[in-house]
């Protein structure tokens, strides 16, 4: 059975034995001034507009509370098998323009991960990093697998937690006291 998650309007659904969360980033009084537009793995990050954001996070191993954004804390004991997911979301107003201009939540593939795509080196790891907007709202995709060299096998497992992932457009989640 699936473990399935839903709230802030995102939706997504990974295997049993993933661990699978979605989450509101700290509010401003938690973390105050720290801005996040990469994998920083800050274990506060607040996006730049000061409003806390919805994040997902999915995971072939526990996620621990401490966890950072981007998987800080967490990455860097990932097994050479393991995957890590996260999907933060923007500010609306970043929406539809810029580096979140392209629509649709992205497809992964083994030719989109390298190493030099995370943050700091890990040996053996890879990662990637997609910028896009789904209804009116931004969303950055990050994702790591254990082994680049099992990219083959690690990537459709990510793959297949992302292409579950569902998204309520801004005008709805504005008409439903959703979104700020």
């Amino acid at each position: 059975m699936a473990r399935r998650a839903d709230a802030y309007g995102i939706r997504a659904q990974a295997p049993s034995d993933w661990s699978l969360q979605i989450r509101r980033r700290p509010g401003p009084s938690a973390g105050a001034g720290v801005r996040s537009v990469g994998p920083t793995g800050d274990r506060a990050s607040v996006p730049v507009d000061g409003v806390p954001h919805p994040v997902l996070q999915a995971c072939t191993r526990p996620i621990p509370p401490s966890t950072g954004d981007f998987g800080g804390g967490l990455v860097d004991v990932l097994g050479p098998d393991d995957v890590f997911v996260a999907l933060l979301e923007y500010g609306s107003e970043a929406a539809d323009h810029g580096l979140f201009a392209t629509q649709g939540v992205p497809r992964l593939a083994p030719s989109q991960f390298a190493g030099n795509r995370m943050p700091r080196h890990l040996p053996g790891m890879s990662a990637s990093q997609h910028f896009f907007s789904v209804g009116g709202r931004a969303f950055c995709l990050y994702t790591v697998i254990g082994s680049h060299a099992r990219r083959m096998a690690l990537v459709p497992k990510a793959d297949a937690v992302v292409r579950t992932v569902s998204v309520t457009d801004a005008a709805t989640m504005r008409r439903e006291g959703g979104m700020p």
